[in-house]
């Protein structure tokens, strides 16, 4: 089974996606399942993972109603507020068989937000419920982030698109450097995910993108790195199959377990889908 781990869905509206700016016009309308499935389906992926983008319980439950509608979500990573004084109350308000994990948009906080100690204390209890965490970051965040998942050996830990590497302005060496700090924290998984969007939207080349994809296979190995599409925010550079077709020519060469285990295996290990 091929699996998809960072996929999302909305209804849109200004007021809710702020987020989509003047460059991201595409964006600004409704993405569904059943818009997901066809392209999904073409490109041989069986199932996915829908990721939060909107920092609200009502989100959560909306994520999760979805996924009781269509079979092919196998989970929700949603959002609690991992600061509140009643976060187990807000875990329990959510619980579901397809809560897999939680994530908040770090890269939209201070730089050294990942070192709050009430944060850091609310991710740890995400371990008792069984639950992950995704991070999401910009490079300059990765020191901090490295701190963050060392600190956290009890919680299973994913990070988003590499790290949001620059890949439009270089600094390939200083990322690489950081992802392998990252990558030597056992319990620390990572999606390739969201590098064509971080590439110059119309130039990007598939051999600039493997550069990034080969080291990061170098630093986690395939048992730990899963594919994600980053579906529909992707289709602002690429399609959902030129997306695939990145991932899928640079790890050809590769044994055919390490292949299912990026393309599949790893996702379903590590949310226990």
């Amino acid at each position: 089974m091929h699996l998809d781990s960072h996929i999302h869905f909305w209804h849109y509206n200004a007021a809710d996606y702020g987020w989509i700016d003047d460059t991201m016009t595409p964006l600004r309308r409704d993405f569904m399942p059943e818009d997901a499935l066809g392209v999904m389906r073409a490109a041989g992926m069986d199932g996915c993972v829908a990721v939060q983008v909107r920092q609200t319980l009502d989100e959560t439950r909306w994520l999760l109603q979805l996924a009781d509608r269509y079979s092919f979500i196998a989970g929700v990573v949603g959002w609690v507020d991992l600061r509140s004084d009643d976060l187990e109350a807000q875990i329990e308000s959510v619980a579901h068989p397809k809560l897999v994990g939680v994530r908040h948009i770090v890269q939209a906080e201070p730089d050294d937000f990942l070192l709050d100690e009430r944060f850091r204390r609310g991710a740890a209890r995400l371990a008792r419920h069984g639950l992950a965490y995704d991070i999401l970051i910009y490079p300059r965040q990765m020191l901090a982030a490295i701190d963050f998942a060392s600190r956290l050996p009890d919680v299973r830990l994913v990070l988003d698109h590499l790290g949001k590497p620059d890949i439009n302005r270089g600094g390939f060496d200083s990322w690489r450097r950081d992802l392998e700090r990252m990558s030597a924290i056992p319990n620390v998984c990572a999606k390739l995910s969201g590098l064509v969007t971080e590439a110059d939207w119309s130039r990007w080349t598939i051999e600039d993108l493997h550069r990034y994809v080969n080291a990061a296979v170098d630093a986690f190995g395939p048992e730990r790195l899963m594919f994600g599409s980053d579906w529909p925010v992707c289709t602002l550079a690429a399609k959902y199959a030129e997306v695939m077709d990145i991932i899928q020519t640079a790890i050809d060469g590769r044994p055919q377990t390490e292949q299912d285990s990026i393309l599949g295996g790893t996702a379903r290990r590590f949310w226990n889908l």
